[in-house]
Parts: C-alpha cells; sequence; structure tokens
C-alpha cells in the first residue's frame, strides 16, 4: 500500500519532536556543499536514511522528497530553504543523493514540483503563479534537475501557469505541458501526481479540478484538507487507477520493501558525527 506524508525536514515536517527529531531544511546541505561537496552528499544520506526509517517504522511507504525547484531572487518564499540551491547542477546531485537515500531504507521519493516552482511570485497555496520567463531559460536552468532525476518513481505537478508554454492552464490541468515536457523534453516516466487539489492556485468545483487533472494525463490525485466534502466530490468523478498503473505502483512497493536496511542507531550515530564536521566548516 502507498502511503505518503511531506517529510522534508525544516519547516514542512509533518511528524515532528519530541516523538520525532527535527531534521533540518534541505538547503542546509546546498550551503555546505559551496564548501565540501562530499560531506554535503554523505550527511544528506544519512539524514534522508533517518528520515526514511522513522517512515517506515510507522509504515509509511513514500516520502514527498526531494524538492528539486530552483529558486531565484525576488521569488515567493514558499520554496525558500525547502530548495538545495540556486544552482540546478548543485540540486541536481543533492537531489539524486537524497533519492537514493530515502530507497536505500525502503522509502519511495516523489520529485517535486515538476516541471519547476522556484520562480513562482506567489504562493500556490494561496493563488495562482504565473511565469512569464521563456521556455528556452526555463529549459536550461529550472527543468535540469528534473530532467536529471527522470527516472523517478514518481514526481509531483505545479501548480504553476507556463506562460510561454501554455497561457491558458497550470502545469496541474495542461496535457501540453504534461505530455510535451513533463513526459516529452524532461522525459519523466514514472507515475505523476498532482500536488494537493485543494490548493488556491487551482479553480473551478472539486469533481471539476478532479476531471481537469485527469484529463491532463496526471495519474494520481492528491488531496489533504481533509474536507469531506471536498473528498465526496473528487470520489464521484474519479473511477479505479487503470490495472497498467495498480501494477506499476505495485511494482515500485515491491522493490522498495527489498534490500538490507541498516540499523536506526547506526545511521543517527553516522549523522551525528557529519553533523559536527558540518558545524566545523
Amino acid at each position: 500500500m502507498a502511503v505518503l506524508i511531506d517529510q522534508e525536514g525544516g519547516e514542512v515536517q509533518r511528524l515532528g519532536p519530541p516523538h520525532w527529531r527535527q531534521a533540518p531544511p534541505m538547503a542546509r546541505f546546498g550551503r555546505v556543499y559551496e564548501k565540501d561537496p562530499q560531506l554535503a552528499r554523505e550527511a544528506l544520506t544519512l539524514n534522508v536514511q533517518l528520515i526514511g526509517l522513522e517512515l517506515r517504522a510507522l509504515g509509511i511507504t513514500v516520502d514527498c522528497l526531494p524538492v528539486l525547484d530552483v529558486p531565484v531572487p525576488g521569488a515567493d518564499g514558499i520554496i525558500g530553504e525547502r530548495a538545495f540551491s540556486n544552482c540546478p547542477e548543485t540540486v541536481s546531485d543533492l537531489g539524486r543523493v537524497a533519492m537514493e537515500g530515502l530507497v536505500s531504507v525502503g522509502v519511495l521519493p516523489i520529485i517535486k514540483h515538476i516541471p519547476g516552482h522556484g520562480r513562482a511570485l506567489v504562493d500556490s497555496h494561496k493563488a495562482l503563479p504565473i511565469v512569464k520567463t521563456p521556455h528556452a531559460d526555463l529549459s536550461n536552468s529550472d527543468f535540469l534537475p528534473f530532467k536529471a532525476l527522470s527516472d523517478a518513481p514518481f514526481a509531483m505537478t505545479a501548480h504553476v501557469i507556463y506562460q510561454d508554454i501554455d497561457r491558458n492552464a497550470p502545469a496541474t490541468y495542461s496535457s501540453k505541458i504534461i505530455e510535451e515536457v513533463i513526459r516529452g523534453e524532461i522525459g519523466f516516466g514514472g507515475l505523476l501526481i498532482s500536488d494537493d487539489l485543494a490548493m488556491g492556485a487551482l479553480y473551478g468545483s472539486f469533481q471539476k479540478r478532479a476531471e481537469m487533472t485527469l484529463a491532463a494525463g496526471v495519474d494520481l490525485l492528491l488531496h489533504c484538507s481533509g474536507n469531506l466534502n471536498e473528498m465526496v466530490q473528487i470520489m464521484e468523478t474519479t473511477g479505479p487507477m487503470e490495472s497498467a498503473g495498480i501494477s506499476r505502483l505495485a511494482s515500485l512497493l515491491e522493490k522498495a520493501l527489498k534490500g538490507n536496511i541498516p540499523e536506526t542507531g547506526e545511521v543517527l550515530e553516522q549523522y551525528q558525527a557529519s553533523e559536527q564536521k558540518m558545524k566545523a566548516i
């Protein structure tokens, strides 16, 4: 069974103290990377393994991590410290490390927010961002980390309009962006999941939101508000997942449960040692 959570560290951490460790924001590892890339990779691997081990112990099998967005100056702070860096190459490198770290402890990652939320001038939880950057510039920056991690098992869509590609619909509703950019240019072949359908960036009734998202080519719908009326509207318009999607999901989960899982205590001890090294630079 796929049980999802948003457990990034920093401000986006659904499970926290006193019962669970407070993990640092991903930007911490990006800053270390500037001075000591290998230490950043090692510490990030251990940090993400600890997150994954805590989740696995609870029966949670999928984590909405890593954030592959590339923030730009002047963008809304909703991404901020959640991003590794404003350098696409650094984001690609550390994103790969985070993805493989989760997989190594039997938890599946979700890359987000495809094809990039780093230029949004408003918070998509509250309003619909419109990015006016030319397609060519997006391809040479924002899309690069997603292209580098296009083999990820899951990706989460951005509720963002990219005006130079489709001025009429955010990526979640846009078959043009999903077919030509996400599946085509970026080459993502895994299961595509929407960001939360209850966010302020989207428009229409919840039935319409679900219909437009599925029609655009999204495989799975995410709804997080817990509002029963909204849930009923979504369920009334969605049928069961197609058999191909079910088979793919089952295969991904089966693979995640295989392998040698390290002991939490051992990983924690190694991470604490890495933490001391990071403080020293």
